[in-house]
């Protein structure tokens, strides 16, 4: 008899005595047969996952270049940086204007 067959025998097992029991007693077993089922569910659902995020993080194999040169790096040139534009005219410019007085009732 293989795992599945087992398995099925099991569960007809549980199924048959469900009838037999009493209500307690098969409600009982039920859910020790249902929380066992979710823990080892849970369990081969970490374990695939964590299979998988180790094959995700795996570095790619480095590959041999014999004969091959090292290609070279392009030359930056040295351009200084342009000032920014924070002048005292931009700064000004943001400045409040002065109050505009008050806001005339009706």
């Amino acid at each position: 008899m293989d795992d599945r067959e087992e398995m099925r025998r099991l569960i007809d097992v549980i199924e048959k005595s469900a009838n037999n029991l009493s209500l307690t007693q098969a409600i009982d077993d039920i859910r020790l047969f249902s929380n066992t089922a979710s823990f080892l569910a849970n369990k081969l659902d970490t374990r695939l996952r964590n299979k998988a995020a180790v094959k995700k993080r795996a570095a790619p194999k480095a590959t041999k270049t014999v004969g091959l040169r090292k290609p070279t790096m392009p030359k930056t040139l040295n351009v200084p940086n342009k000032p920014e534009p924070n002048s005292q005219a931009d700064f000004d410019r943001l400045k409040p204007q002065g109050s505009q007085g008050s806001i005339p009732t009706s």
